[in-house]
């Protein structure tokens, strides 16, 4: 019953911007919306055919996506780490907290500046920026994960004989996976957007340099172009971060097959 469910949910979940994209081709093509403002999807759609057959879209396209993806690996990483640190130590909260909420609470575009004095306007500087997107979510997601493990829990495994690495491996890293995994997905979305910041400046190539390009010549159709992709990748990111929730939580009951 779950399982014929699914198909028909997913389905349902894309009607709305089915029908989003009916209306505004409809308008589009009525002359309600100018082609400079807005144009039209087959416009889009035409717009994309033939920067793909230039090989301009794939390369951007291949250049933003490696950026997200070092950035991804390298913010991540530092992020999980020092929230594991700090969900297991009192000591290092008090030594480390504090400091990271407090840059995390400055704006992207507040550090853009600094950071190009102390990068440039290269590569380093872009995957920085997503770097630093991407660890805040990750580090606040692994150390609520860990503070939420149930006491009882860890006392149990005592009981039965676990050693230190046992209990984390076996009952607190399972048991905080479910949030983990939730920082992983804000970190998807939050790379994107750092992206973007990054590559509006000083870019030669990427996404962010196709729509900045495209907007010196008033192309307005790849503007949309390149936020439709961004969109796309968007809900293609969730996705994978939500497969692999499926995945790797087959075992929590709210994660099982058909429990959503």
């Amino acid at each position: 019953m779950a399982v014929a469910r699914k198909p028909s949910l997913l389905l349902l979940s894309w009607i709305a911007p089915i029908i989003l994209v009916i209306v505004w081709e409809t308008l589009a093509r009525a002359g309600w919306l100018s082609p400079q403002v807005l144009p039209a999807p087959s416009k889009v759609l035409l717009t994309a055919w033939k920067l793909t057959l230039s090989g301009s879209l794939l390369n951007d396209l291949g250049v933003s996506m490696l950026r997200a993806a070092a950035g991804f690996a390298i913010g991540g990483s530092i992020g999980f780490a020092l929230g594991t640190i700090v969900g297991f130590s009192r000591i290092a909260e008090a030594l480390i907290d504090r400091s990271v909420q407090m840059v995390r609470a400055i704006p992207f575009l507040a550090l853009v500046p600094l950071v190009i004095v102390w990068f440039g306007v290269g590569e380093a500087q872009k995957i920085f920026l997503v770097s630093l997107g991407v660890a805040f979510p990750i580090y606040i997601n692994t150390t609520l994960g860990i503070r939420q493990i149930d006491p009882k829990l860890v006392e149990l495994g005592r009981v039965q004989g676990l050693d230190t690495w046992q209990l984390i491996r076996r009952i607190i890293l399972p048991g905080a996976l479910p949030s983990i995994l939730t920082g992983v997905r804000y970190s998807l979305a939050t790379a994107w957007l750092a992206l973007v910041v990054a590559e509006t400046i000083g870019a030669q190539s990427g996404l962010g340099f196709l729509a900045m390009d495209a907007r010196e010549f008033l192309r307005t159709d790849v503007i949309v172009l390149t936020i439709v992709i961004y969109a796309l990748i968007g809900v293609a990111a969730d996705s994978m971060a939500r497969l692999l929730e499926r995945r790797l939580l087959a075992w929590h009951p709210n994660y099982a097959r058909g429990a959503r």
